[in-house]
């Protein structure tokens, strides 16, 4: 029996595809739960053998999740699945050596037969995902770009950046309007977005 936790924050979704699953003779799903925080307890506790993840549920994202559980020594395998494809999710799923990474509208069937596959061994892409790997976007961002739009994007106010780079609040306005022109957007906002979905933050 393959034991499964899901983690999704859609709770019409979630259900779905409790339900669909727990038809199949192999598989039983044994926890489930709506965002990373809850989904890390609910893997510690019931020790499953697959965690199907969405990427981007609350407070500890599906990408942040499975580090963190390879970091304390868990070995479910684990099947991200996502609504986009992004490349910088992409890679970052890659590189953690997740097992699987799924589009949610492929069909059910698909995804059965993914975990099945994964639990034999095996690794599963959707295909649009794969085609997406192959376009990944060099990061125009120098470290300190970087560095201004990640603090910018956790909340802080420009006078806070400065202080905590030991910057002026001129040079960190200055590194976010280049930011901003470097990714072709018109905000902040649009250019800490844009620079976390593609992985470069």
């Amino acid at each position: 029996m393959i034991r499964i936790v899901i983690a999704e924050d859609q709770k019409l979704l979630r259900g779905t595809l409790r339900s669909l699953l727990s038809l199949e003779d192999d598989i039983d799903v044994v926890g489930e739960a709506e965002d990373g925080i809850e989904a890390l307890e609910v893997i510690r506790r019931c020790e499953p053998d697959l965690c199907l993840l969405d990427i981007e549920i609350p407070f500890l994202s599906g990408l942040e999740l499975a580090e963190k559980l390879k970091q304390e020594g868990q070995t479910p395998k684990i099947i991200m699945v996502t609504t986009f494809a992004r490349p910088g999710f992409l890679q970052k799923a890659r590189d953690l050596k997740v097992e699987g990474y799924l589009l949610k509208d492929e069909p059910i069937e698909f995804l059965i037969d993914a975990i099945r596959k994964v639990m034999a061994g095996g690794h599963v892409i959707s295909k649009e995902l794969a085609t997406a790997l192959f376009v990944k976007e060099e990061n125009p961002l120098t470290d300190r770009e970087s560095d201004v739009l990640r603090l910018s994007r956790s909340g802080l106010s420009t006078s806070d950046i400065a202080e905590q780079l030991y910057l002026t609040n001129g040079t960190v306005r200055n590194y976010l309007s280049t930011a901003i022109q470097k990714l072709g957007v018109e905000t902040r906002q649009q250019a800490t977005e844009k620079a976390h979905d593609r992985g470069w933050i």
